[in-house]
């Protein structure tokens, strides 16, 4: 699971650079360049990335309690 959320988080490194629209010109919508429109998607990407990270890679460990009463089943 590792390895696929580091490729994830590489594409979307790559991807990020977008050097193929920095002369286009288009509108999206007829008001957002496409560049602006492009950033949208990959945040929405990132956001979903970060997402799968969470859901499926979060370490159970860290979801314990630290504090001792916790463990000893008491409650303040």
């Amino acid at each position: 699971m590792r390895l696929v959320i580091i490729l994830m988080v590489l594409s979307l490194l790559f991807l990020h650079q977008d050097f193929w629209n920095w002369t286009r010109e288009e509108l999206t919508l007829g008001f957002l360049p496409i560049g602006l429109t492009y950033h949208i998607g990959i945040s929405i990407g990132a956001a979903f990335v970060w997402w799968f990270a969470c859901t499926f890679a979060w370490p159970s460990e860290l979801d314990t309690a630290d504090d001792p009463a916790s463990e000893s089943g008491e409650q303040s």
